[in-house]
């Protein structure tokens, strides 16, 4: 059985109860008990990581993205040497855990592709996460035999009816596939899981019900696995589409503390598409995990391509380097971690 056939049946109760908006009066005591929990089963630390893009080719027509393949933007992959210099930049910053990302192509970027840049990614990093194309489960067993021990990947929302409004045309179609893509995964033994949906296409309560109880589905079913969340909001991007429901800094923050509760052992994760202060005011609240130095464009860190600036996925708010994000975290009490895993080379 896969997650898709629980749809039909409701949630946790005391999950809609801890996100409903009556629970505006009782956010400080769900704030004061997620702190909490937190620091009972994830101490006082925030584990850091960045983005690395591969390439910004895609087969897709998600409306929302700036990688749409409608989208009249520069395309590119890095070569080999680009590669390593972007990956050596990051590297320097003493930072371990990467995530990287492609755009989704199998034809312009194939798992040959992908395999080719974990042979030079894989001795400069302990943690390699990716954010590609769905694959299958014997996909996922090569790519892990090549050093990748981390899955993100967005169901973006869980309607299907809005989800298929958003997705016209490419292989994303497929609801069902990417839904139980997560499943795929484990099956083939990734140690992270990491899932989410973009806030701001559907109404965000109902998509929270049902990130948390896919998280909880999967965390049941593979005890083996550490799931996370991650809640990213939408963000600008070149067709400039706009979020069709708003969702607040007080909405985020009512959804990571009912999320530590409902979930005490969660990994949650805040990117920098969030703004700095609102970034900073969350550490202790339930985030695990946030990433720094990070740029959605191809190369973007160590390329001079007059392309680059118009060719990102979308804006990012928060634009601080990784020593200045660690030098927050040390500030509020807690210790930014750079490496906390060592991978079989």
């Amino acid at each position: 059985m896969s997650f898709y056939y629980c749809l039909d049946n409701p949630p946790a109760e005391n999950l809609r109860e801890l996100l409903s908006p009556k629970t505006d009066s009782q956010l400080e005591a769900m704030a004061r008990k997620a702190q909490e929990l937190s620091l009972k089963n994830f101490g006082k630390t925030i584990t850091l990581y960045t983005p690395l893009y591969l390439a910004n080719y895609c087969d897709n027509q998600c409306l929302y993205c700036g990688f749409n393949t409608q989208n009249d933007i520069p395309r590119k992959k890095l070569n080999p040497q680009e590669l390593k210099q972007e990956a050596e930049f990051i590297a320097k910053t003493g930072l371990k855990h990467i995530l990287i990302l492609s755009g989704e192509s199998r034809t312009l970027t194939p798992l040959s592709y992908i395999k080719d840049c974990l042979k030079i990614l894989r001795p400069l990093f302990s943690s390699i996460s990716i954010e590609i194309y769905p694959l299958t489960e014997s996909e996922y067993r090569e790519l892990i035999a090549e050093g990748v021990d981390g899955l993100t990947i967005y169901q973006e929302t869980y309607d299907q009816e809005i989800y298929k409004k958003l997705h016209p045309r490419g292989p994303k179609q497929d609801y069902r596939f990417r839904l139980d893509t997560p499943q795929r995964a484990a099956q083939a033994g990734m140690r992270t899981i990491n899932i989410g949906a973009l806030l701001g296409l559907a109404p965000w309560p109902k998509e929270a019900l049902w990130l948390l109880s896919h998280a909880r589905y999967l965390q049941d079913k593979y005890p083996e696995v550490e799931v996370s969340i991650s809640l990213p909001r939408l963000q600008p991007q070149f067709n400039n589409f706009t979020a069709t429901d708003e969702v607040s800094d007080r909405d985020i923050v009512r959804l990571i503390t009912a999320a530590r509760i409902f979930m005490p052992r969660l990994g949650i994760t805040l990117s920098t598409r969030e703004k700095p202060a609102l970034r900073d005011n969350l550490i202790g609240l339930g985030i695990t995990k946030m990433s720094a130095g990070s740029t959605t464009a191809v190369g973007g860190r160590t390329q001079s391509d007059p392309f680059i600036k118009n060719s990102i996925q979308f804006e990012i708010s928060d634009k601080r380097d990784i020593a200045e994000i660690k030098k927050t975290i040390l500030e509020k009490g807690y210790e930014p971690v750079l490496k906390d895993w060592i991978g079989v080379l």
